[in-house]
Protein backbone atom coordinates (compact mmCIF):
# COMPACT_ATOMS: atom_id res chain seq x y z
CA UNK A 1 0.00 0.00 0.00
CA UNK A 2 1.25 3.46 -0.88
CA UNK A 3 0.15 6.61 0.89
CA UNK A 4 -0.16 9.93 -0.91
CA UNK A 5 -0.47 13.07 1.18
CA UNK A 6 -1.71 16.28 -0.35
CA UNK A 7 -3.51 19.49 0.49
CA UNK A 8 -0.64 21.56 1.85
CA UNK A 9 0.06 25.10 0.82
CA UNK A 10 0.50 28.65 1.97
CA UNK A 11 -2.04 29.98 4.43
CA UNK A 12 -2.24 33.06 6.60
CA UNK A 13 -2.18 32.83 10.38
CA UNK A 14 -5.63 32.01 11.66
CA UNK A 15 -6.54 30.22 8.45
CA UNK A 16 -7.49 26.63 7.77
CA UNK A 17 -6.33 23.76 5.63
CA UNK A 18 -7.45 20.21 5.17
CA UNK A 19 -4.83 17.62 4.43
CA UNK A 20 -5.71 14.33 2.81
CA UNK A 21 -3.85 11.05 2.77
CA UNK A 22 -5.05 8.71 0.07
CA UNK A 23 -4.04 5.06 0.15
CA UNK A 24 -3.57 2.95 -2.96
CA UNK A 25 -5.32 0.09 -1.19
CA UNK A 26 -7.68 -0.56 1.64
CA UNK A 27 -6.94 1.04 4.99
CA UNK A 28 -9.71 -0.76 6.81
CA UNK A 29 -7.21 -3.24 8.18
CA UNK A 30 -4.76 -0.64 9.35
CA UNK A 31 -4.52 -0.59 13.12
CA UNK A 32 -3.63 3.08 13.18
CA UNK A 33 -3.48 6.01 10.79
CA UNK A 34 -1.87 9.27 11.72
CA UNK A 35 -0.25 12.53 10.83
CA UNK A 36 3.23 13.66 11.76
CA UNK A 37 5.14 16.78 10.90
CA UNK A 38 8.71 17.92 10.63
CA UNK A 39 9.71 21.54 10.78
CA UNK A 40 13.03 22.72 9.39
CA UNK A 41 15.85 21.75 11.72
CA UNK A 42 13.59 19.76 14.02
CA UNK A 43 12.71 16.15 14.54
CA UNK A 44 9.56 14.62 13.18
CA UNK A 45 6.76 14.76 15.71
CA UNK A 46 3.33 13.31 16.17
CA UNK A 47 0.38 15.52 15.32
CA UNK A 48 -2.58 13.16 15.54
CA UNK A 49 -3.39 9.48 15.30
CA UNK A 50 -6.57 7.50 15.00
CA UNK A 51 -6.90 3.78 15.61
CA UNK A 52 -9.63 1.75 14.00
CA UNK A 53 -12.06 1.92 16.88
CA UNK A 54 -10.44 4.18 19.44
CA UNK A 55 -10.60 7.87 20.11
CA UNK A 56 -8.14 10.11 18.33
CA UNK A 57 -4.96 11.15 20.05
CA UNK A 58 -3.51 14.63 19.55
CA UNK A 59 -0.31 16.40 20.35
CA UNK A 60 -0.87 19.18 22.87
CA UNK A 61 -0.10 21.71 20.15
CA UNK A 62 -2.92 20.32 18.01
CA UNK A 63 -5.64 19.88 20.59
CA UNK A 64 -8.66 22.06 19.98
CA UNK A 65 -7.45 23.15 16.55
CA UNK A 66 -6.86 20.00 14.50
CA UNK A 67 -9.19 17.11 13.79
CA UNK A 68 -8.17 13.75 12.36
CA UNK A 69 -10.67 11.54 10.63
CA UNK A 70 -10.53 8.43 8.50
CA UNK A 71 -12.89 7.30 5.78
CA UNK A 72 -12.30 3.61 5.23
CA UNK A 73 -14.70 3.57 2.28
CA UNK A 74 -12.53 6.13 0.48
CA UNK A 75 -9.25 4.77 1.85
CA UNK A 76 -8.42 8.27 2.98
CA UNK A 77 -7.37 9.95 6.18
CA UNK A 78 -7.89 13.65 6.74
CA UNK A 79 -6.42 16.29 8.98
CA UNK A 80 -8.54 19.39 9.35
CA UNK A 81 -6.38 22.21 10.64
CA UNK A 82 -7.95 25.39 11.96
CA UNK A 83 -6.55 28.49 13.62
CA UNK A 84 -3.19 27.84 12.06
CA UNK A 85 -0.12 29.46 13.54
CA UNK A 86 3.30 30.18 12.06
CA UNK A 87 4.73 27.45 14.28
CA UNK A 88 2.56 24.92 12.43
CA UNK A 89 4.78 25.42 9.40
CA UNK A 90 6.25 22.03 8.53
CA UNK A 91 6.17 19.13 6.14
CA UNK A 92 3.24 16.94 7.13
CA UNK A 93 3.42 13.19 6.67
CA UNK A 94 0.78 10.55 6.97
CA UNK A 95 1.60 7.21 8.49
CA UNK A 96 -0.23 3.94 8.59
CA UNK A 97 0.48 0.93 10.77
CA UNK A 98 -0.60 -2.50 9.64
CA UNK A 99 0.16 -5.16 12.21
CA UNK A 100 3.48 -3.63 13.11
CA UNK A 101 4.48 -2.58 9.60
CA UNK A 102 4.81 1.14 8.96
CA UNK A 103 3.82 2.93 5.80
CA UNK A 104 4.67 6.57 5.21
CA UNK A 105 3.44 9.07 2.66
CA UNK A 106 5.82 11.45 0.94
CA UNK A 107 4.83 14.60 2.84
CA UNK A 108 3.08 17.80 1.99
CA UNK A 109 4.38 21.25 2.92
CA UNK A 110 2.27 23.57 5.04
CA UNK A 111 3.46 27.15 5.35
CA UNK A 112 1.69 29.52 7.70
CA UNK A 113 2.77 33.06 7.01
CA UNK A 114 1.37 36.50 6.38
Amino acid sequence: VQLQAYGGGLVQPGGSLRLSCAASGSISGFNSMGWYRQAAGKQRELVATKTTFGDPDYADSAKGRFTISRDNAKNTVYLQMNSLKPEDTAVYYCRGVFYGNEYWGQGTLVTVSS
